[in-house]
């Protein structure tokens, strides 16, 4: 028997094929995949130390259970060769929160698999490869990290950020221009301000760049962000910390203009950290330099003076 982390122990009856006990291999002791296994059973949420038997198999991580729901006693058993992929979530997502909540609470790998009760190696590997943990392991993952599984598997994607508590003792500090130009050069997604081709104010998010103490962005001839260029407009680029009810936002008021240079187009393109993630042909870069720059910070009132 051979066996990965994040591959389920199946523990069947040997004369009715009826799955007694299931639950997820989340430590290894030998390199080469043999026994014994540290296994989370699913029925209990208990680790323990795992000498399989006769009346187990193992159910490899990248496939799941035909016809056998987990822990339920149902019949009809699948073997490690006969079964469908897994579709109940999206792959490395599960695993780059978890990284994303463990850096932002300062916590080691190690101290994580402490409080959750697996192994760093599997740690490592929820985080690295694309997984999905079981139940289980979710929620012993979530209660290390001080958040919940919903928000791990991306439950709230879809929300606004800012729905948090405020800081009970809040400071809002202003920030210096080499502050506020380090934290624009971050590329990432901006909003730039504009009036709209049919006249309209509009602010809308694009993919940007800093090269050169210019902000650039492509988009297409005719959109509403490439009537930013011949016109003096706003960007803005921000941050939110939602479990700190912290953040940061910078703000550039500058003349935005349509990149016509050849020498200038092709060192964009070989400069550009992303792709626009609208899609589609972009091929018009427009530069925006900034006449003004400005930044806020909130922060706790005791960190003000730190910053």
């Amino acid at each position: 028997m051979h066996a990965h982390l994040g591959d389920r122990l199946v523990v069947e009856s040997p004369s009715t094929g009826v799955v007694r006990r299931d639950g997820e291999i989340i430590g290894l002791h030998h390199e080469d995949g043999t026994p014994p296994y540290d296994v989370r059973w699913s029925d209990t949420d208990d680790v323990t130390l795992v000498f399989p038997g006769p009346d187990a198999h193992v159910q490899h991580l990248e496939t799941e259970a035909d016809d056998t729901p987990s822990g339920t006693g149902t019949t009809g058993t699948v073997g490690d060769d006969t079964a469908v992929p897994r579709t109940s979530a999206n792959p490395g997502d599960i695993g780059r929160r978890v990284a994303e909540e463990r850096r932002r609470r300062g916590l080691s790998r190690e101290e994580t698999a402490r409080r959750a009760r697996i192994s760093p190696q599997y740690l490592a590997y929820l985080e690295e490869q694309p997984s999905d943990p079981a139940t289980a392991t979710l929620f012993a993952l979530a209660a290390a990290l001080d958040t919940t599984a919903a928000s791990l598997r991306g439950g709230g994607v879809d929300r606004p950020p800012g729905q948090g508590h405020a800081l009970l003792h809040p400071r809002l500090n202003d920030l210096d221009q080499e502050e506020s130009r380090r934290l624009l050069s971050t590329h990432g997604v901006g909003r730039v301000a504009v009036t709209a081709p049919d006249g309209r104010p509009a602010v809308v998010p694009v993919n940007y760049e800093v090269v050169d103490d210019a902000i650039v962005f492509r988009t297409r001839p005719g959109s509403v962000p490439a009537a930013a260029a011949g016109n003096e407009v706003a960007f803005e680029v921000d941050h939110v910390d939602e479990a700190m009810s912290q953040g940061w936002s910078v703000l550039a008021v500058g003349p935005a203009t349509t990149v016509t240079d050849p020498d200038a187009l092709r060192d964009l393109a070989r400069r550009a950290h992303t792709e626009p993630w609208a899609g589609g042909t972009r091929d018009t870069w427009v530069s925006v330099r900034p006449t003004r720059l400005t930044g806020k910070r909130i922060t706790p009132a005791d960190q003000s003076a730190r910053r």
